[in-house]
């Protein structure tokens, strides 16, 4: 049996609340912790051990999608909802290659976000009706849409980290700190960034961390 407790990760303040006030309304679902970035929900996960995660993507620091891989590394068992306004190919993609137990949009309305909740608690999965077309097609599309490599998954994961970072607006030389690395190192990765995705600034790197839910 899944139990029911639930951690709410999600940065908006305003709309973390108002989740905890919805499911703290319901009698057989106990929210027992709130996060607002990837890594304090991976901490979280590991001390409070929930039965469902309720996951953003698009966060500051680790994002929702590093954070479901991480999570589901950890503690396999624990199941993971994705809630968020990303409907394109790509964020369903990497969201349930990363391990996700079900996706849904944040227009979708109360009762169609408990039946999520309830599905995945009783251990089957759901997916939000956009995102289950936008799965179905991309699969009889012969894999080309949903299983295609993305820019993205081009990129080991020091160069994700170093992407973030400087989509945070980090210096070189504060990168290289963070990751006690050698700020040669960083330039390094920075010029492999550019050739891999065919950007050649800052400003257009940013942009494209910022599209991809990298940075809130």
């Amino acid at each position: 049996m899944i139990s029911n407790r639930i951690l709410i990760v999600e940065d908006h303040t305003l709309l973390r609340q108002g989740l905890q006030a919805m499911l703290a309304a319901d009698p057989n679902l106990e929210v027992v912790g709130e996060a607002e970035d990837g890594r304090q929900a991976v901490r979280l996960a590991a001390s409070l051990t929930p039965g469902l995660i309720l996951m953003d993507l698009s966060m500051p620091g680790i994002n929702g999608t590093e954070a479901i891989a991480e999570i589901k590394r950890r503690f396999p068992d624990i199941r993971i909802l994705v809630l968020t306004v990303h409907k394109a190919e790509e964020y369903i993609r990497e969201a349930l290659r990363a391990g996700a137990d079900g996706y849904v949009l944040k227009h979708a309305t109360r009762d169609e976000l408990m039946l999520a909740i309830r599905s995945i608690l009783s251990g089957k999965t759901y997916l939000s009706p956009d995102v289950a077309e936008k799965v179905v097609n991309g699969y009889l599309d012969g894999g080309r849409g949903l299983n295609a490599p993305t820019a993205l998954e081009s990129l080991t994961l020091r160069e994700r980290e170093v992407l973030k970072l400087i989509a945070e607006g980090h210096a070189n030389k504060h990168i290289a700190g963070y990751l006690c690395v050698s700020v040669k190192t960083v330039e390094k990765h920075r010029s492999n960034l550019m050739k891999k995705l065919d950007l050649h600034n800052a400003a257009a790197l940013t942009a494209f961390a910022i599209a991809r839910g990298m940075v809130g």
